[in-house]
C-alpha cells in the first residue's frame, strides 16, 4: 500500500483530465489535419507532460529565495535546520494577499479561510500524509510588504491598504492586500535565514537559502531559453533565412498592407483594457492579432510573464488555424470580381538590393524601436546570410538544424506551462476569445486596406493578399493563393502575398517594441 501511495496516481485531478482532452484536440489538429504540426506537436506533448505528476522535468533546484519587491519583511516562517517542502505537482498559488480576496467586504473571511487551509495541508503531520501532499501546496517561507506598491488593477487598488488579522502557525499575522508571498521553490534543508522580521529589503535581496542535493528538472533549464529571451530571436534567425524579401522590395506598397494588419493588435489592446486587463497584459494579448508566436512570447515575457502560457498557446494555435479562420473573412469582404483580379508579375530583385534592404531595415528599425533589436537583428541577419551567396552552410543550418531544434524546445517549453489550474480559468478563456477577435480584425483590416488602395491605383491589387499581412509566414500567403485559385484557377498570388506577409512580420515586431518601450517600468 505504501508503494501505491508513492506513485503519481493520487496527484491526478479533474483539471489534468480536462487538459488531456485539450492535448488530444491539439494532437488531432496537428497529426490528422496537419495544421502547423511542427508547432502543435511539441506544444501538445509539453502540455501532456505539464499535466502529469512528473519528477525531474520542471522541478526547480535549491538555492536562495529572494524578495519579490523592495520593502519590509513582515514574517519569516522558517529557521536554519528546518525542512522546506515542495510537492511533485504544484497548484496555482497566489503571489500576493489580494489574489486570495474576492471582494473588499469578504477580505477577512477569505484570507482567514485560506490560511486555515494552508496550515492544515502544510503542517508537519500533513507532510507525512500522501493525500494531503497531493494538494500541491508548497511551504510558505515569508511575507514581504512593498514599500512603494503600485497596484495595477482596480481590484488591487481597492485592497492595497485593507487590514486583515489571521492566525497562522502560532502567530498572529497583520496583513494588507498588497503583501507579497514568498513560497518554497524546491524541497530541501533551510541552510540559512538571511532576513529577519522587520528588516528592510531591496527587490531581489536574499531571504532564505534552501539546500537540495537534487538538480533542477530538464525543462527548468530548457525553459531558460524562453525566460532569457533566447528562443524567439533564434526563431527569427531561421525565418529570415527561409524567407525571400524580394516581393516586398519589388512592390513596396505592400508595407501598407502589413501595417494595416496591425489594426487588430490595437483593437484587441483596447478590448482587453475594457475587460479589465492591465495595459501590460492587454498589449501582450493584442500581439496575438499579428499571428506571430515568437513575438507574442517575447513581449509577454517582458510585460506579462504570468500570462505567457495562454498567450503563446493562443498565438500558435491561431497560426495553425489560419486556413480555417481567414477564408470566411476574406470571402465576406470581397466580391468574386475582386478575388479574380490578376496582378502583374513582379520584377526581378537583384542580390545587391536584397542585401541593402536587410542592412537599411536593421538600422532604421533598431534606431526607431531599440527594444526589439534582438528580433529585428536576427531576422535580418538570417536574410542577409541567405542572400549574400557566400554563406551556404550557415544559411542551410539556420533554415534547418537551428530553427528545427529551437522549435522543438520552444514548443515544449510553451506547452509545459499549460497546467490545468493555470489554464482552466476565466482569464485564460478570455485571452483565447480575444485572440480570435485579434486575428479576425487583423485579417479584415488587411483586406479592407487593399480595397481602399484600389480606389487610387491604376494597377489593382487583389484584396485577398491583404489577409497575408498577418505574420504567419508563409501560411497566410498560401491561404491567399488557395482562395485566389478557387476564384480563378489560373490566378497566381503566392509571391504577391509574400510582400505583405514579410511586412507583417516587421510590423508586428515594431508594434511590440512600441508597447515594450511605453509600458515597461524604468
Amino acid at each position: 500500500m505504501d508503494l501505491a501511495l508513492d506513485t503519481g496516481f493520487f496527484y491526478v485531478d479533474w483539471r489534468m483530465i480536462i487538459m488531456w482532452i485539450v492535448v488530444a484536440i491539439l494532437f488531432y489538429l496537428a497529426v490528422a489535419r496537419q495544421f502547423e504540426p511542427l508547432l502543435l506537436v511539441p506544444i501538445a506533448f509539453g502540455a501532456l507532460l505539464a499535466n502529469l505528476p512528473t519528477e525531474g522535468v520542471v522541478n526547480k533546484p535549491g538555492g536562495y529565495l529572494i524578495s519579490p519587491t523592495g520593502g519590509v519583511v513582515c514574517n519569516v516562517f522558517v529557521k536554519s535546520g528546518d525542512k522546506a517542502f515542495v510537492p511533485r505537482v504544484v497548484r496555482q498559488i497566489p503571489d500576493k494577499i489580494s489574489d486570495i480576496i474576492s471582494t473588499p467586504e469578504s477580505a477577512q473571511a477569505d484570507v482567514s479561510k485560506y490560511f486555515a487551509e494552508l496550515e492544515k495541508v502544510t503542517s508537519a503531520e500533513a507532510r507525512k500524509d500522501t493525500f494531503l501532499k497531493a494538494k500541491g501546496i508548497p511551504d510558505l517561507i515569508a511575507i514581504v510588504r512593498p514599500a512603494h506598491a503600485e497596484p495595477k488593477t482596480e481590484h488591487d487598488k481597492a485592497l492595497a491598504n485593507i487590514m486583515i488579522s489571521v492566525n497562522f502557525k502560532g502567530k498572529v499575522l497583520k496583513l494588507t492586500g498588497k503583501d507579497m508571498l514568498v513560497w518554497a521553490k524546491s524541497s530541501g534543508d533551510v541552510a540559512e535565514v538571511c532576513a529577519v522580521e522587520g528588516q528592510k529589503v531591496e527587490n531581489g535581496q536574499k531571504l532564505v537559502d534552501v539546500y537540495s542535493a537534487r538538480t533542477g528538472g530538464l525543462y527548468y533549464y530548457i525553459q531558460q531559453g524562453v525566460l532569457l529571451e533566447i528562443f524567439p530571436p533564434l526563431i527569427f534567425l531561421g525565418v529570415g533565412a527561409l524567407t525571400d524579401f524580394g516581393p516586398l522590395i519589388a512592390n513596396p506598397k505592400m508595407l501598407l498592407l502589413g501595417g494595416a494588419a496591425q489594426f487588430g493588435v490595437f483593437a484587441t489592446f483596447m478590448g482587453a483594457i475594457f475587460l479589465g486587463f492591465t495595459s501590460q497584459e492587454a498589449a501582450s494579448i493584442g500581439i496575438i492579432g499579428g499571428a506571430d508566436g515568437p513575438t507574442s512570447i517575447f513581449i509577454s515575457n517582458k510585460l506579462a510573464p504570468h500570462l505567457l502560457a495562454p498567450i503563446a498557446v493562443a498565438a500558435y494555435s491561431y497560426m495553425a488555424l489560419v486556413p480555417i479562420i481567414q477564408p470566411p473573412i476574406m470571402r465576406a469582404l470581397t466580391t468574386m470580381h475582386e478575388r479574380k483580379i490578376k496582378m502583374k508579375s513582379l520584377r526581378k530583385v537583384s542580390r545587391l538590393e536584397k542585401l541593402i534592404f536587410a542592412v537599411v531595415v536593421t538600422i532604421f528599425c533598431i534606431l526607431l524601436v531599440p527594444d526589439v533589436s534582438a528580433l529585428i537583428g536576427m531576422l535580418m541577419l538570417g536574410n542577409f546570410i541567405r542572400e549574400c551567396g557566400v554563406c551556404d552552410r550557415l544559411s542551410k543550418a539556420a533554415q534547418n538544424e537551428t530553427i528545427n531544434i529551437v522549435t522543438v524546445f520552444l514548443g515544449t517549453s510553451v506547452g509545459i506551462t499549460m497546467t490545468g489550474d493555470r489554464f482552466i480559468r476565466v482569464e485564460t478563456l478570455s485571452i483565447l476569445a480575444l485572440g480570435v477577435v485579434a486575428f479576425g480584425f487583423s485579417t479584415a483590416a488587411g483586406v479592407v486596406m487593399a480595397k481602399v488602395m484600389n480606389l487610387f491605383l491604376k494597377e489593382k491589387i487583389n484584396p485577398l493578399i491583404g489577409a497575408a499581412g498577418v505574420s504567419a509566414v508563409p501560411m497566410a500567403a498560401r491561404v491567399a493563393q488557395v482562395e485566389g485559385t478557387k476564384a480563378d484557377p489560373s490566378n497566381f498570388l503566392l509571391m504577391h502575398a509574400m510582400g505583405p506577409n514579410v511586412a507583417g512580420v516587421i510590423g508586428t515586431a515594431m508594434v511590440a517594441g512600441f508597447f515594450i518601450a511605453t509600458l515597461t517600468s524604468h
